[in-house]
């Protein structure tokens, strides 16, 4: 049984794309995306979009898709997929930071970061913003750090319009070539 059904809306790992579930055989799982095209994938290649429910679908028209042809799909922008946000703020992250010294905090801090990466990667979820706020930019040399331990890892500074210089966005490479 597929963990996909007719309705729901997915996205497509390491691609800038989705769509609505229109058939799930098996494995094998058929999308029509936004523009009315309709693709088959693997259903590890997909992601549930939780920010989606469609109810009902009509399939205008089945066409086969034949092998070996490129995927002829416009792309639409990687900030459209949605990205989970991490408050780095030590206030955000303990109760009380009476008693702790800056090494203390700044522990804290990558602890959660490494813990939310693995949870990230586990889940499946491509999109993370780390909000590290400016400082003196101790804290984004270190996550700087631990993210080019990566290979499956890209960063870059997140939107400057919605977090200033305070934020990190990372993408992380689904399906890697090994």
């Amino acid at each position: 049984m597929s963990k996909f059904k007719v309705g729901d809306h997915v996205l497509v790992l390491d691609d800038e794309f989705g769509g609505v579930v229109a058939f799930a055989k098996a494995e094998q799982i058929t999308i029509i995306t936004d523009d009315d095209i309709e693709i088959t994938y693997h259903e590890s290649e997909l992601i549930l979009n939780q920010k989606f429910k469609v109810e009902h679908v009509v399939v205008k028209e089945e066409t086969n898709i034949q092998k070996g042809k490129k995927r002829q799909v416009s792309r639409k922008k990687a900030k459209e997929i949605p990205a989970v946000e991490i408050d780095l703020h030590i206030h955000q992250l303990v109760k009380n930071e009476r008693g702790m010294d800056s090494y203390d905090k700044l522990n804290v801090q990558m602890d959660t970061a490494r813990h939310k990466l693995e949870w990230a990667k586990r889940e499946r979820i491509p999109k993370l913003v780390f909000i590290h706020g400016v400082g003196e930019g101790v804290l984004k040399k270190e996550l700087e750090f631990l993210f080019n331990r990566y290979d499956d890892i890209t960063y870059y500074d997140a939107d400057f319009q919605k977090y200033g210089r305070g934020a990190t966005e990372i993408y992380i490479l689904q399906n890697p070539k090994r």
